[in-house]
């Protein structure tokens, strides 16, 4: 599955990184607080989140995920859309609270 193809089943909003839409994902992980997703997330992950400065995409590049998405409407900073943009590392925003986006990707990844 790609990041177009979540995109679709989704509904979620590309704020960023469309470069990276043909992206492989391989799993999903929900966290606001870095130093988890920097110790816990795998590469090919989708990484859940509200946080939207710069510093996601630090850690997004990092350990190679393969998009963020942003809960409760948030959308990324300037400075973060110009990186996802630099990184080609999709930045999708959905309205749904993390909890709700979570479950329903899982279920898209686990039939």
């Amino acid at each position: 599955m790609t990041v177009q193809d979540i995109i679709s089943h989704l509904n979620l909003t590309v704020c960023s990184g469309k470069e990276g839409l043909q992206r492989e994902i391989k799993g999903g992980y929900t966290s606001d607080l870095l130093s988890d997703v920097m110790g816990h997330a795998q590469e090919g992950d989708v990484w859940i989140t509200l946080q939207t400065h710069k510093n996601v995409m630090a850690i997004a590049s990092l350990k190679e995920i393969a998009a963020i998405i942003l809960v409760k409407g948030h959308v990324p900073e300037e400075d973060t859309l110009a990186e996802s943009e630099n990184e080609n590392i999709p930045i999708l925003s959905t309205p749904l609270q993390a909890f709700e986006i979570t479950g329903q990707l899982y279920k898209l990844l686990h039939p």
